[in-house]
């Protein structure tokens, strides 16, 4: 059994409005890859985020009394700490540099997933920074469709984004949106090498797969937001990422 990686070459920068299924099979049409029947699109938060517009500049922003206060707490700019409250239902925790926020989807991460990286600052009037996609599951299955009409090909599709992990340093891969694949694998009542039966084994599929393909997608001026993963044994289900997210009734670290 093997998996193999391979990313798309030559994705132009995203703007607001962009097809995105049409742009990566133009660069597939360009680069001599196809997308085969199983394979799974992996895609980086940032261009499907770019292209649903969800890009804001920070003179746009009025900070409110909370924001004030936790920017003093965090010493992070009040408007950007306006823009991670707007999209968050819950702060976690909060400190000199460090504002870790329940975003509205589910996820726990810093700045509820809003970043500037890889963000054009281009708008003369002030610094821009860009949102996580409304509902990334959403964005997934738009682009699995799209994929499907113009390919006349069904494949998985993840977006993924890099967040950082609790009592572990470094970031990395993890699907926040997923469409033609379960996000998650139970494995309960399965049995192991030796017959003991599995009683509390769930894989976080979707997340497997985003890590590996972050390994190209990278995570500074690598410039290939898609990569396709072929190979990887999985039943055929639809699924959602939120199939990730804990209950907070269950999560033991908040």
């Amino acid at each position: 059994m093997s998996i193999t990686l391979a990313a798309i070459p030559n994705i132009p920068m995203i703007a607001p409005g962009d097809d995105l299924a049409q742009i990566i099979t133009d660069a597939l049409l360009a680069s001599g890859l196809a997308l085969a029947p199983s394979d799974i699109l992996v895609v980086a938060q940032k261009i499907v985020s770019k292209s649903e517009g969800r890009a804001i500049t920070l003179p746009k922003v009025t900070p409110s009394p909370r924001a004030l206060e936790l920017a003093r707490i965090t010493q992070k700019d009040p408007r950007l700490v306006e823009v991670i409250l707007s999209e968050s239902v819950e702060v976690v925790r909060a400190r000199p540099g460090v504002l870790i926020a329940r975003d509205r989807r589910g996820w726990v991460c810093a700045n509820a997933g809003v970043d500037r990286s890889n963000v054009d600052q281009d708008d003369p009037h002030g610094e821009t920074v860009l949102r996580l996609p409304v509902d990334p599951d959403a964005s997934a299955a738009r682009l699995r469709e799209g994929l499907c009409e113009r390919l006349g090909i069904d494949v998985g599709v993840i977006v993924a984004d890099s967040h950082g992990r609790p009592h572990r340093n470094g970031t990395i891969g993890v699907a926040i949106g997923a469409a033609g694949l379960p996000a998650l694998e139970d494995l309960r009542g399965c049995h192991d090498l030796f017959g003991y039966t599995l009683q509390h084994t769930q894989v976080a599929l979707a997340d497997l797969i985003a890590s590996a393909a972050t390994l190209l997608l990278g995570q500074a001026a690598e410039g290939t937001p898609a990569v396709i993963v072929r190979g990887v044994p999985h039943t055929q289900r639809d699924g959602s990422a939120q199939e990730l997210v804990r209950p907070i009734e269950m999560d033991l670290f908040p």
